[in-house]
């Protein structure tokens, strides 16, 4: 019987043969890289028998805990009939039945689901579309090709996606690939580009919005938002009744809305999807992460019988929609998918989540009174807590400080993963935390950054 590796020459494989996304490399080979070889409920457990609260949901996906018994189960009940079957040209029962309960639970109108396999697919899949819908169904109204998306945008990570976002670190050098599009600013309050301040401003960000759907809406297909917040922007949230404004210009000026909930559906902003706060039901709607309840990757694009309708023809007229994946629908991933709907029922996930939604925002309130917390974003159980050298000018760390990585990495120290965007702290822990593992979780944090930003103001002026 061949003996497992140790801890030591696992460590040693990883810095020789793996490469991590979103990681400096040359920084990584010089650590002692965290392996995690088991997770139970909150809790994630390494090599070496550490336990860790995992804040981040590992990166947002985690829903009820890890090894959650019903999904346990769904998985192995699955996988001792079929791993997976195309749905090309073949259909399959968890596809079919997951599609059907989708469209029970997506904001109403919405009719149609296509399956691919992560959140950049789900969006790559709505951008073709609504290209395509437009040729097809409305060719009078001429060459929309365009999409119009606000600046800070994350939408993922293939070319298409890239193409819709605007996060510089992550998509300056990929330029040179894109298709045009057209920005528009965020409504980011705490850093307001049109320096005002909310209410008093009467969302006056999306005036240049409204202008520029007036003078360009001929071109756009559609306009792609992250409902209620920008979730890979740093947590920067939406005013209330900016997402409704967005879906009336939208509607007024003939251009799709596309809504990416890939990070806030499934029950991460209090209700299953972010559109459900607004009333709002936009024509394509991207989802992921959260699906499978953190078990498996899997993502679709609902969207409207309208848009549906414009793929329909003749063989010979092509009017097929000619995209897919290997994996698309597949059985395991739907299992589990359905699978995670249930236990949303059964266990009664969101109106177990409100009051833990009001104590997250009752303990973050705490952390406003630390020296460099410039601003403490929340929606449901998504937050982002903004580091600053000074509060009173808002001046950021310099990135090259790395403030919120040496936070972060205090914060593991004393038994919390998390995973900060730049000088921003994220914290999404499972819907299924616990009240005590909430409050563990936001003591560690107040602690790390009480540990470390303060050495870093003084490190500085030394």
């Amino acid at each position: 019987m061949t003996k497992p590796p140790s801890t030591k020459q696992l460590r040693d494989w990883d810095r020789k043969y793996l490469w991590h996304p979103f990681t400096q490399m040359q920084e990584w080979e010089q650590e002692d890289p965290l392996i995690i070889e088991r997770g139970k409920g909150s809790y994630l457990i390494d090599n070496d028998g550490k336990k860790y609260l995992d804040g981040t949901s590992s990166i947002w996906v985690n829903l009820h805990g890890h090894r959650h018994p019903a999904l346990d189960r769904a998985l192995k009940k699955q996988i001792d009939k079929i791993a997976h079957s195309t749905l090309l040209g073949l259909s399959n029962q968890p596809a079919i039945e997951l599609a059907q309960a989708l469209i029970k639970l997506v904001p109403k109108g919405l009719a149609r689901v296509f399956y691919s396999d992560n959140g950049s697919t789900a969006v790559e899949v709505a951008l073709k579309m609504a290209v395509q819908y437009w040729r097809q169904r409305h060719p009078e109204a001429g060459a929309k090709n365009s999409f119009l998306h606000l600046k800070l945008a994350y939408h993922g990570d293939t070319i298409g996606a890239v193409s819709v976002g605007n996060i510089e670190i992550f998509h300056s050098r990929f330029k040179p690939l894109l298709f045009p599009t057209v920005e528009a600013e965020p409504p980011y309050c705490y850093r307001c580009p049109l320096n005002l301040a909310y209410p008093s401003c009467q969302m006056a960000c999306i005036d240049p919005i409204e202008q520029i759907l007036k003078t360009r809406h001929r071109d756009l297909a559609g306009f792609i938002i992250e409902p209620l917040l920008q979730a890979a922007a740093g947590m920067v949230t939406q005013p209330p009744g900016y997402l409704k404004r967005i879906r009336e210009l939208c509607s007024h000026y003939n251009v799709l809305l596309i809504a990416d909930e890939v990070a806030t559906g499934f029950g991460r902003t209090g209700k299953m999807f972010a559109c459900e706060h607004e009333g709002v039901t936009p024509d394509l709607l991207a989802i992921s992460k959260g699906l499978t309840g953190g078990y498996m990757p899997l993502a679709a694009t609902v969207t409207t019988d309208e848009i549906y309708q414009a793929f329909l023809g003749n063989y010979e007229e092509f009017k097929s929609f000619f995209h897919g994946h290997s994996y698309t629908g597949n059985p395991l991933g739907c299992a589990l998918a359905l699978a995670n709907l249930q236990v949303f029922r059964t266990e009664k996930t969101l109106s177990q989540l409100r009051p833990k939604i009001a104590a997250l925002t009752r303990l973050l309130a705490s952390l406003s009174k630390l020296e460099h917390v410039g601003d403490i974003r929340q929606q449901g159980f998504m937050a982002g807590i903004e580091l600053v050298q000074d509060r009173s000018t808002k001046s950021p760390f310099p990135l090259a400080a790395r403030i919120g990585h040496k936070v972060a990495m205090e914060a593991r120290r004393r038994g919390l993963l998390l995973r900060p965007i730049g000088n921003v702290i994220i914290l999404v822990p499972p819907l299924s935390t616990s009240l005590p593992e909430l409050k563990r979780m936001v003591e560690i944090l107040r602690d790390a950054i009480e540990a470390v930003a303060p050495l870093m103001t003084t490190n500085r002026r030394s």
